[in-house]
C-alpha cells in the first residue's frame, strides 16, 4: 500500500515538472493547453494503473 502511495506521489511530481516545463518553454497557448491535457491524461492513466489492482479491477 505504501509503495502505491509513493508511486502515485512520484507520478504527481513528474506531472508537475512537465507542467512547469510546458509553461516555461512553449510559447503558443493552444499547443501548451494541448500538451497540458496530454500530461493530465497520462498521469491519470498511470495512477489508475497503480490503484485499480488494489480495488480488484484488472483490465490487463
Amino acid at each position: 500500500m505504501i509503495s502505491v502511495l509513493i508511486g502515485v506521489l512520484i507520478i504527481c511530481v513528474v506531472g508537475a515538472i512537465c507542467f512547469w516545463a510546458i509553461d516555461k518553454f512553449v510559447n503558443e497557448s493552444r499547443l501548451a493547453s494541448l500538451l497540458k491535457l496530454l500530461v493530465v491524461l497520462l498521469c491519470l492513466a498511470a495512477i489508475l494503473q497503480r490503484v485499480l489492482p488494489l480495488l480488484g479491477i484488472n483490465w490487463f
